[in-house]
């Protein structure tokens, strides 16, 4: 059973909003005793966003919280990342067909499976995905199903212009977006942005990390919400912690 907790705001009388975070999940690798994987989660961020996570064990890590968002506008829906299963996505998406919302598609912000695994199931049930050009030549090189749209360039506008994709450059992996949400302020950034360790560093472009969250800071810098690819949502300070993190892992201070 999907279990949902609700997150609420509350905004000061300077109008400045402060987000009462309340998770259950306090860091990114988990260990259950029984084997069983959590159920996904899906969490009310602020009006019109929800999160959802979702568990699965990578080689190495042990099991994983993963996140992503869902953006609503009126009945419409769009997923940014899927979660980290097809069966975990269909979930996402009946939860929210339950309660009205059509899906009209998703982003994927990298070809990781914490954020692409939920593509083929998309695409079988005819909702449009969109990954960047160089995230679908990379999910074919893995053998992977690539997101039906693309596109090539800086940035991208998706539902109605309410949802920014961004390429800062390489860092996580060669081809990381972020996803901005102007009008709620929020920030997702998806496994770009780090508050702890670095993590995977499998594919990672160490040398280009830092100048790349320069850039993300410089254009975002009115982000209330910063959401992470793992671990606990928090704001634009965790993009300072990513560059913290990509400089010393390059022997800088």
């Amino acid at each position: 059973m999907i279990q949902v907790f609700l997150i609420y705001r509350a905004v000061q009388s300077n109008c400045l909003r402060l987000l009462l975070l309340t998770t259950l999940i306090s860091c990114e690798n988990i260990a259950f005793a029984d084997g069983k994987l959590p159920d996904l989660q899906i969490n009310k961020l602020e009006d019109n966003i929800y999160l959802h996570t979702s568990f699965k064990e990578f080689d190495g890590f042990g099991v994983v919280a993963s996140n992503g968002l869902v953006f609503t506008d009126d009945k419409s829906a769009f997923i940014i990342d899927t979660p980290t299963s097809s069966d975990d996505t269909k979930r996402l998406v009946d939860w929210f067909e339950l309660r009205g919302f059509i899906i009209k598609g998703s982003i994927s912000t990298h070809f990781h499976e914490d954020s692409s695994a939920g593509i083929e199931w998309l695409n079988s049930k005819a909702i449009a995905t969109y990954a960047s050009q160089l995230t679908n030549e990379l999910l074919n090189n893995a053998n992977k199903v690539p997101a039906k749209n693309t596109f090539d360039g800086p940035s991208l506008w998706l539902a109605n212009d309410q949802i920014e994709v961004f390429y800062p450059g390489a860092g996580h992996t060669v081809d990381n977006v972020v996803v901005w949400m102007p009008k709620q302020r929020v920030l997702f950034g998806g496994c770009f942005v780090k508050s702890k360790s670095l993590g995977n560093l499998s594919d990672a472009v160490i040398a280009a990390w830092p100048d790349s969250v320069r850039k993300v800071i410089a254009r975002y810098k009115k982000a209330t919400v910063v959401v992470p690819g793992h671990g606990e949502v928090g704001d634009v300070s965790l993009l300072e912690s990513t560059k913290r993190l990509a400089l010393a892992a390059q022997g800088e201070s």
